[in-house]
This record gives C-alpha cells, sequence and structure tokens, in this order.
C-alpha cells in the first residue's frame, strides 16, 4: 500500500490517494479542493481510480469532488446523515442530488488487493466516518494529531465526538491514524498525548 498525502484548497485539506501498487488501483479520500493537482498525480502515475470516499461533508472535504469523478469516472461515497435533500442550502452537508452513493458501518470496499472498512464515527458532523484499510486510519476531522475536530458547526456535539474518540481508541493495535488536516500521528501516540482521548477513556 502507498498512501499519497495532497494537502489542497484553501483550508489545507489533506486529500488522500491509498494506491496498490501490484495493480495501480487506488481510492481518493476528500478531495476538497485543487483538482488539477489530484488528477495531475493520478495521471502522471497512470493510476486507476475505483473509487472516491468521502468522510464527512463539509465543504472542503469536496470542493473538487465533481471535477474528479467527472475526468475518472470513479463512484463517489458519503455517509448519507451528511448530505442534504435541500441541496446547497446547508452549508454544512453537501448535496444529495449529487452522483452520491451511501455507505455506512461496516462496508467493506476491496480496490485491488486493499481492503476498506467503513466505521461510523460521529461527533464532529452526524455522517463522520473512519476508514480502516490495514494499519492505516482515515479519519477525516474526527481525530487530529493532538486534537479532535470542532463540534460548533451544525450537528456536531462534543459527548458523541467523545464516544467516536473511545471507539477508536479502543481498537486493537497500533495505527497510522491520517486526519483531514495537518500531520499523520499513530494511534498509540494519541493514546498516551491526546488530551481527547484520556479524557473520554477516563469518562467512559
Amino acid at each position: 500500500m502507498l498512501i499519497k498525502t495532497l494537502p489542497v484548497g484553501m483550508l489545507e485539506t489533506n486529500c488522500y490517494v491509498v494506491i496498490d501498487e501490484n495493480t495501480l488501483k487506488c481510492a481518493i479520500i476528500d478531495p476538497g479542493g485543487d483538482s488539477n493537482t489530484i488528477l495531475d498525480y493520478i495521471e502522471s502515475n497512470n493510476l486507476k481510480p475505483e473509487a472516491i470516499f468521502l468522510t464527512h461533508g463539509h465543504f472542503d472535504h469536496y470542493l473538487a469532488l465533481e471535477a474528479v469523478m467527472d475526468s475518472t469516472g470513479a463512484p463517489a461515497y458519503i455517509n448519507k446523515l451528511d448530505a442534504s435533500d435541500e441541496g446547497m442550502s446547508d452549508p454544512h452537508k453537501i448535496d444529495a442530488n449529487a452522483e452520491l452513493k451511501w455507505y455506512r458501518e461496516g462496508d467493506i470496499f476491496k480496490i485491488g488487493g486493499l481492503e476498506f472498512t467503513v466505521l461510523e464515527t460521529p461527533g464532529h458532523s452526524p455522517g463522520s466516518i473512519t476508514l480502516k484499510c490495514e494499519s492505516a486510519l482515515f479519519t477525516g476531522d474526527t481525530l487530529f494529531s493532538g486534537s479532535c475536530g470542532r463540534t460548533d458547526l451544525g450537528g456536531g456535539s462534543m459527548e458523541i465526538l467523545l464516544k467516536s474518540l473511545k471507539r477508536l481508541s479502543d481498537l486493537d493495535g497500533d495505527y497510522e491514524v491520517y486526519p483531514g488536516h495537518a500531520e499523520s500521528t499513530t494511534l498509540n501516540r494519541e493514546r498516551n498525548f491526546n488530551y481527547y482521548i484520556k479524557h473520554a477513556n477516563e469518562n467512559s
């Protein structure tokens, strides 16, 4: 597995391209802007996108979605709780009228030899998910290095987010953690030093 991190858009959202090096099939996670940057990387490395995964429905994680879908033909997935039937009138959800597919807890996707499992980790938004692939967790805005996602946007809840953080902390073993913004970390590091995870574990 090869993971390419592309910070994109005005909020420098981490777009991840996760590649099965044997087949060059890949998944694109959170195309949050700068579609040319994403597509240039795909094309220059002869990659074959099989799916686009959105960790949640906030605009900075999907601004390049339409262009990437149009260029690659790959289907896009999001938890339905982060989609709005009211179109763009809800700034904290993606338009459900877009050509989207829904995924939820326990869904498994095979991209070449890679297997992605969907974990529902709400709190930052109602439909936030984490993707688990081999020894990697793609946590969106649920878990950051030394921090966690904000909960003051539409549908956010610190109480629910703490439960999601505990769920991640309770996973067996260690994982590389790839968040929606800033640098990557490890789950063991966050278990030991992240105030929010420690608080979640102490108050469970």
